[in-house]
């Protein structure tokens, strides 16, 4: 870790030899740690220390962007004069306006020392706890545990300076037989609440369960989503729907359709990137602060996330949803809002249809209509009179995110805390009245 003064230093020679109007200096850094294994032993044991500094100089309206992994003088300087460069060379862009001023930012917790410092040899125990469970069910587990240290550091000639140390655990794991395979994940800011014994558990639960799957017939269903698969259906949502840029160039389902009824009523989905129940992140990646925003409000499509660009273009102000690279703003701290349905009650309220626990290998098929389309993994059963029969061969499915949460049954009452490098998501579990799959696999 370099430190909040250190990386302020950085940012201020930066700064200094920049020829630009305007000049924007972004640095991340990371300490990270990751444990993998496979067929019940650890193959991996793998260490990477990171600095990222990424500029953007700016000449009127015309942006040049470079990055480096040096933060020393002289790679600090040659990015600033590539930046330089790359900027006489574009076309003044009319949509800038500026970059952000500095603004109040509430200091958010998600360091955890534990976990910074966690030893090789505590991710070492944790692995093999989960495969001692695996190998005395006869299942071969396979996946990893990380544990990482991050810093991010945001400074640019207006006077923005913000800085957040954060750390982040993550584990995951698939149980595996010859015929069937269980998933479970874990993600938190502290190693402490990650429990590889649960997740072992979980996980070869549902692969001897998955054992003697029969194939179904494609067709419409109602389905149990495991948060797991809402984590999917809510992550491509985000991505579709509520970037103020894909808005703006007539891309998003939200178009025309703000402030309207958009799904079921009690559909309420928002990012808050200050609340410690998620993986907190109190600025965007133009040090402007973040809030509670409310995307889905009673059902309805209530706003859209914006950066300093897609702001300035309608005359607003960012929301604080800038990612790295002007790829457009982004929500990158969402929470579903829970209901009052058990996992046992949405299964029980179900006359016929699947319990489905993820789904992989997703692509969008049409962003406006959001529809997207992949496949079921790793525990996909059928369910019968308001009891799980038994396992079912996965399924290709094609279906609609807002048609999905304009057909809610229930919604459950429990979340389930999925992170990454930039945030994360908080989702619970959903009865979905209609689904459609329009394919079946051989395993």
């Amino acid at each position: 870790m370099v430190g909040r003064d250190e990386l302020y230093k950085v940012i201020e020679r930066a700064l200094e030899c920049s020829p630009g109007d305007e000049t924007e200096v972004l640095l991340m850094t990371s300490d990270s740690y990751l444990t993998r294994f496979s067929k019940n032993y650890i193959h991996q044991n793998v260490g990477e220390t990171d600095s990222v500094l990424s500029l953007r100089v700016i000449l009127g309206q015309r942006i040049g962007r470079a990055s480096t992994n040096s933060l020393s003088d002289a790679a600090v300087r040659e990015a600033v004069t590539t930046a330089a460069e790359i900027a006489r060379l574009q076309k003044p862009n009319p949509e800038f306006k500026s970059l952000p001023g500095p603004q109040p930012i509430r200091d958010v917790c998600a360091w955890d020392e534990a976990t910074a410092e966690c030893p090789a040899v505590q991710r070492a125990d944790a692995v093999k706890l989960i495969t001692e469970k695996c190998a005395a069910a006869g299942v071969e587990a396979a996946g990893a545990l990380s544990t990482s240290a991050r810093e991010i550091a945001v400074g640019n000639s207006h006077g923005v300076r913000a800085y957040h140390p954060y750390t982040v655990a993550d584990l995951s794991l698939v149980a595996m037989s010859g015929e069937s395979s269980g998933y479970a994940a874990q993600s938190h800011n502290q190693l402490s609440e990650i429990c590889p014994g649960r997740a072992a558990d979980q996980a070869i639960k549902l692969c001897l369960e998955s054992k003697g799957a029969r194939a179904v017939e494609p067709g419409e269903y109602e389905v149990v989503l495991q948060p797991y698969a809402v984590l999917t259906l809510v992550g491509f949502m985000a991505r579709m729907a509520f970037s103020a840029r894909t808005y703006q160039e007539g891309r998003s389902p939200l178009v025309g359709k703000l402030g309207q009824k958009l799904v079921d009523e009690r559909v309420n989905v928002w990012d808050d990137g200050l609340d410690r129940a998620g993986m907190p992140m109190p600025f965007d990646f133009e040090g402007v602060p973040k809030r509670r925003l409310e995307l889905i409000s009673g059902g309805v499509a209530a706003n859209l996330v914006y950066d300093s660009m897609t702001a300035g273009k309608e005359g607003k102000e960012s929301t604080g949803h800038a990612t790295p690279g002007g790829r457009g703003p982004m929500p990158a701290n969402l929470f579903f809002g829970t209901g009052d349905a058990s996992l046992e009650d949405m299964i029980a309220g179900t006359r016929r249809g699947l319990l489905v626990t993820r789904f992989h290998y997703v692509n969008p098929v049409h962003p406006v209509r959001t529809i997207i389309t992949g496949m079921t993994r790793d525990g996909t059963f059928l369910i019968e009179g308001g009891k799980v029969v038994g396992p079912v061969k996965n399924l290709r499915f094609t279906q609609s995110i807002v048609g999905a949460l304009n057909s809610l049954d229930a919604i459950g009452d429990k979340a389930h805390l999925s992170g990454g490098r930039m945030g994360g998501a908080s989702v619970p579990a959903l009865k979905v009245g209609k689904f459609m799959f329009t394919g079946v696999t051989e395993f």
